[in-house]
Order: C-alpha cells, then structure tokens, then sequence
C-alpha cells in the first residue's frame, strides 16, 4: 500500500473508504508533504495548522511510512493528555485498521506512574507503622488488590486515585530501584513498560516526560529510548515547559510532605518509626527521628521567614515575590537537611537487609537533593533565570499563604539549541496558534531558537465568513477606567441573553472574573442558565463536562480555558472576551524577559507582550468554531482593539474574511 500523502489522504484511499464521510483537504495535504520532506532532511519544520486541518493524520501519515520503510524511530509529544489520548486510542488504531504493514505503538509515561511490587509489599507489610490513619491504610489496601489484578500496573488504571502520600510509598522510584537484583523484577511494571518502549517504532508522550527525559540527557542519563524524529503537537507551549524544567520548583507542600512520610510526630507514624525492629542500633534510629523532627522546625521557621520577609519588601518584592539578589533569606532549613540524610545514610550502612538499605538511600537522597536545590534557589546558582516567590492558598490549619520558590530559565533560546536543535533528528512543531499576524513566525522562532526552521502557515477549510459573526463594542470604556466593571456586566447578560446561553466569558484574570461573576451569576441563575465558574465549581474536565450537558450553560473563565478546549456543537455559540490577553506585567519571568530584550535594543511590548497577546486572542477565538457545522459570534469588550495602534494586529489575526461589526452600547 502506498503512504505517499497525496493518496493516502485522497478521496480513493482505503482511509477515505474506512472513514466514510471522509474529507479531502488540500491543508492536509499540504502539511503531510511539508513533514514528509522535514523527516527525510532532519530538518526543523514549524506548522501553524488551521482548526479542522486535520494536523494529527498531517503528520502521523508521513511518521508510519518512515517507520514502516526505514525502520525509525518517531516521538509524537503533546501538551494535553487528552490529545495524547486521542492519538493513542483513536488516531493510531484508526491507521492501523487500514495499513497491512504493522508498527508498535506506545504510550510513554513517566517512572512514577507505575506501582512497584517490592516497595507495595514492604509498605503492606508495615501499613500500621507508615500510614497516618485508617483511611490511608483502606487506601493502601484497595492499590494492592489492584496491583495484583492489573495488567499494566499505571497509576491510570486505578479505579480509585490513592492518596498522594499513600502512592509515594509503592511507586516506583529511581533512587531505591534494585533492578536485576530485586525479588519482583521479572513482575516489574516499569521495566515492561521500558522494554516496550525500547521496541516501540511510534511513542507517544507529553511535553513535560519529553523535556524531564532532555533534562536527564543534559546529565548524561535518559529516560526514553533513541529516537530519529520529534513531533511536538500544541507547540505554542514548548517556550513555557521548557523554561520550567530548566529551573527550580522547591514548593512548601513538598518539604513538609517529604517530612512527614519519614516521621509524624503526631501519631509516629513514617519510614523512620516502620524501620524500628529492623536490627538497627536504636540510639541512631531515634537519632534520625530527632533530626527529622528537627528539620520539620526548621522547614516552618525557614517557611515562615520567607513569607514575612517578602510580604516586607525585604528579601523579595511584595507584590510580585520577584527575589532580586542571592542571599535574600536566612537558610537553617538546608544544614538540618542534609544532617537528617547523613544520618539516613548511616542507617542505610548498618542495614543488613538489601530491600532496606535501598528505600534508605532513597530517602536520604531525596532529603539531600531538597536541600541542595533550596541553597542554590537562595545562591541563585542557575545562570540565566528569575527567581520569586509564589504564594499560594493557605495550607489547611494555616492562616498565611502557602509558599513555593520557583526560578525559571529567562530565555529558553540557548538551552534549545544546545540540548534539542543540535540533536542529529528532525523535529516538527505544530499548531493551531504559532504565527502572529500576516502568518509571522519571527517571534516564536526568536523565543525557542530554531533560527533556521522552515515555516508553513495554514488556513483551516471552514468557512468562518459564514459561521462566525465578530462583534466589537467601541463604547466600553477602557480596562483601567472605574467604570469599566460596572460597564461589563450589562454587556455580557444582554450578549448571553441574545444567545440563550451556551457562552463562554473569558477573563485575563480570577481577580476581574470575580468581581463581574458575582454580579452576573445569581441575574443568569434566576434566569434559567447554569452558571459555572472557573476556580470555585470544579476542575477544568469536571466543568466542561458539566458545561456541554446544557445548551443554556455559561462558563466564566480564566487563561486555561482560552486554548485546549474543544466544545462542539450548540453547546457553546457564544465567546465573550473581556479584555485583550496581555501578560500580566508584574509578573516576575515577564519583568525579566523584558528586561532581556530593552538591554538588548528592542522593544519589549512590540517584540514580546504584543505578539504573545495576539497569539492568545487566536487561541480564544479558535474556541467557537471546532467543526465545518458550528456557528456563533465572538464578543469583544475591549475598546483597545478600536483605540489603539497595536488593534489592528489583532484584527489582523481575525480568520480570513470575517469582518467584524462594531456596535454600540444600546446594540
């Protein structure tokens, strides 16, 4: 059978005949061919491909040919686990009920995902000394009858998810892995999964396994096979994963959460109480308690400093928790660390069992690397990052916030050139949302540093002219304006009311979200709509769900429901956006980013907030039209789209011949 693209995806290939109402679309085509050249040459290929192009058989059919006729090996990495999934269960079986030739296809998941059998049965075995209360022990239980019925062993497959500290114990880990020598490694779900992988043609994964995997190469390690070609699909987000793993993440929850699993001094439960009888002298056990205890002080106290220290201008700054100099805070959190893993570590010497004497070089591994990364967040050791302080919801029984140190890398240019772009493999980035306007690629070619890619922008086959309808207010008064609040309320129940309902009201932030839901939820309720509100009625999946089971639903929403959505049909017929997607200006990674660029000559609105709200207004307009039978109207509320120079980028990025109709307040 031939997979040359222009059969394949004609209207006589055995797809078309399988499909049934199945579409010729020459972007498809298109794109297939542009893939096929960029795998042949490893080349670098950035694709902006239209809603309903149909990018996952765009790229999926030239990958299997060269599979099947070169025998290589292609990574298909996605944002989203529900595009990963769509792929995996109905992409690739869908080509392989229509292709002879046979390939392996796997979804690759990261080492925590899989339960390990020797590490389940050592907590079974000491559940009344390590978990906390009955409930945890009731949750062990129902994952080890899991585990003995499951053929996977995937934290996915669990029908009930455990709690957190609960599957921290059974998980496997590469710090306290035995490999050949372990007792269960013949049953061992992790390696099966990694001898499929190995023998795997096409893998599956997400952006964060890809770039977590590159991080380990970086060191020497790895954790996903070699491969010839990558394929990141939603590449708008490559830039953000990247500048993440590159970083530093130390958060309160962890630290205290680490410290708790080895012991509780509430109810003395943990691993250091479930190693007591275990013939260790019980002077260096009760020796390794107090340390822990005492680092538990030390990680409030350490906590504690932070907050106040930034909360007063002093160590970082108060609104946008941005840590300016190294030595901002005082640090006895990372000595009484690592005294708890030396002592660890002497536990780990006198511990005969070999089972034991791994979980405890895990331990005290873990341990020390908290400690490690704190000091070199406090030394801002990792050139070329930001570094702040996050403050998040208050922890439960507490009243200040929660705290996360977080460094992140200010341009990500380098590290991908170095660690991805200089890979001898061909890498393709698509997306709906990658060009600016007038099909610009300069900005996010500039952002990750494939200065040489080749670019290909393609318009979706829907008739948006006829489907869509773009109605701009020149009357609201402009976002920093008092009035505006006050002004948006009317605006949004009158455009929601026009329609019924089946609306979705986009905000750029919970704060402005918060102020116009209040005022609009209980007018829509009483008037028959359900109402759901991002932040307050669920997770995101639950809401959608919930969301799609009315055609009278309205959602107020928040930046993740701007992209990733995919919501077909009369259930949604209605984008209302607030205000144009800006950045938010204080926040410390944007600060410096700008920073970056005016030092450099530029213009950090022209050259980085323009683009990068242009990009996201794309996204939230790709949200109404999802298929060649929707129809409805976008909504913008914000007058800068009319008032300012920059607006006509953003009208620029309009799909191609929708015109859009200003209206007035009375309209």
């Amino acid at each position: 059978m031939s997979l040359l693209p222009a059969y394949f995806l004609g209207a006589e290939s055995p797809l078309a005949r399988r499909i049934g109402a199945f579409e010729t679309r020459p972007e498809q085509l298109r794109m297939a061919e542009a893939v096929e050249r960029n795998l042949q040459s490893k080349g670098k290929l950035l694709v902006e491909a239209g809603t309903g192009v149909g990018k996952s058989f765009g790229y999926l059919v030239p990958a299997i040919r060269r599979i099947l006729e070169n025998r290589e090996r292609v990574i298909v990495c996605t944002h989203t686990i529900s595009l990963q999934e769509q792929i995996f269960e109905k992409d690739v079986p869908l080509l392989k009920a229509v292709i002879p030739d046979e390939f392996t296809t796997v979804l690759c998941k990261g080492r925590g995902n899989y339960i390990s059998l020797r590490r389940l049965r050592v907590a079974s075995e000491k559940k009344s000394k390590i978990c906390h209360d009955e409930e945890e022990q009731h949750s062990l239980d129902l994952v080890e009858d899991w585990a003995y019925e499951t053929n996977d062993g995937s934290l996915a497959t669990l029908p009930i998810l455990p709690r957190r500290s609960v599957w921290q114990h059974v998980e496997s880990d590469a710090g306290n892995c035995m490999g050949r020598r372990c007792p269960t490694y013949d049953k061992c779900f992790y390696q099966s999964a990694r001898r499929r992988m190995e023998n795997a043609d096409l893998l599956i994964c997400n952006h964060a396994l890809f770039f977590s995997d590159l991080a380990l190469r970086a060191k020497g390690a790895s954790f996903l096979p070699a491969y010839d070609h990558v394929i990141f699909d939603e590449a708008h987000h490559l830039e953000e994963v990247a500048s993440g793993h590159f970083g530093i993440r130390v958060s309160e929850a962890r630290a205290k959460h680490l410290l708790r699993t080895l012991y509780n001094a509430t109810n003395g439960k943990g691993t250091l109480a479930g190693i007591e009888g275990a013939g260790l002298p019980v002077d260096e056990v009760d020796d390794a308690i107090r340390a822990c205890m005492d680092a538990q002080a030390g990680c409030e106290a350490f906590f504690d400093g932070v907050w106040r220290s930034t909360e007063s201008g002093k160590g970082a700054h108060p609104s946008s928790g941005r840590v300016s100099a190294p030595g901002a805070f005082e640090n006895e959190l990372s000595p009484a660390l690592g005294d708890l893993a030396t002592r660890i570590k002497l536990l780990r010497e006198r511990a005969v069992d070999e089972s034991l004497q791994f979980d405890l070089t895990s331990a005290a591994q873990r341990t020390a690397d908290l400690a490690a990364e704190i000091e070199l967040f406090i030394a801002q050791g990792v050139e070329g990052c930001v570094y702040w302080v996050d403050r998040g919801k208050p922890a439960y029984g507490t009243k200040r916030p929660s705290i996360t140190l977080s460094c992140a890398t200010v341009d990500v240019a380098p590290v991908l050139r170095d660690h991805l772009f200089g890979l001898p493999v061909s890498i393709t980035m698509t997306s709906a949302t990658l060009a600016a306007s007038g099909g610009d690629f300069s900005h996010i070619v500039g952002r990750l540093g494939c200065d040489d890619a080749k670019t290909l922008a393609l318009g979706s086959p829907f008739d948006f002219a006829s489907q869509m309808r773009v109605l701009i207010n020149r009357t609201m008064p402009a976002p920093e304006d008092s009035r505006c609040v006050g002004e948006l309320v009317p605006r949004i129940l009158r455009n929601i009311e026009e329609t019924g309902g089946g609306a979705f009201v986009l905000f750029t932030s919970f704060r402005l979200l918060r102020e116009v839901a209040d005022r609009c939820a209980p007018i829509l309720r009483a008037a028959g709509h359900p109402v759901y509100i991002h932040g307050e009625d669920g997770e995101r999946s639950q809401i959608l769900k919930r969301f799609r089971e009315s055609e009278r639903s309205v959602l107020f929403g928040t930046s993740s429901f701007w992209e990733g959505v995919d919501v077909r049909g009369r259930a949604l017929r209605n984008v209302i956006i607030t205000k144009l997607p800006f950045d938010v200006p204080d926040h410390p990674l944007v600060q410096a980013r700008h920073e970056r660029i005016e030092a450099a000559g530029g213009n950090a609105f022209r050259d980085d907030q323009l683009p990068r709200a242009v990009l996201r207004f794309k996204q939230g307009i790709g949200r109404l039209i999802r298929s060649a039978d929707d129809s409805g109207r976008i909504v913008i509320l914000d007058p800068r789209i009319v008032t300012k120079y920059y607006g006509k980028r953003f009208l620029a990025a309009l799909p191609a011949g929708v015109e859009p109709e200003f209206v007035g307040a009375d309209d």
